[in-house]
């Protein structure tokens, strides 16, 4: 599935399932909250952390989806296609970094 073809999934069960988006304020709040959540796995799973029992069984793929899927949400509301911004800013990104990260002593 390309990002455009995420962007319209997300939008079918939204009009299917969800009723309606939430606003873009209550949608940046619910992001927030998901990438907490991708947080917390990743500094006790693999930081320094101890992990509580109740956060072993924590499914990090999904809470990756979950972020994935507020971001989708944001990007329709706001008429943003994301698989074009992403293109674009790859772009960008590989212009401007190619040499600076090759370049860079504390990655070798």
């Amino acid at each position: 599935m390309n990002i455009e073809n995420a962007q319209e999934a997300v939008d079918a069960w939204i009009k299917e399932h969800g009723v309606r988006y939430f606003n873009e304020l209550t949608n940046m709040a619910q992001l927030t909250e998901e990438v907490g959540e991708v947080a917390r796995i990743i500094a006790r799973r693999y930081g320094e952390q101890s992990e509580k029992e109740s956060d072993k069984e924590k499914d990090l793929g999904e809470e990756l989806a979950d972020v994935l899927f507020v971001v989708l949400c944001l990007a329709n509301q706001t008429g943003v296609n994301l698989e074009e911004a992403f293109n674009k800013k790859l772009d960008i990104k590989t212009k401007r970094d190619h040499d600076r990260h090759h370049n860079n002593e504390k990655l070798k």
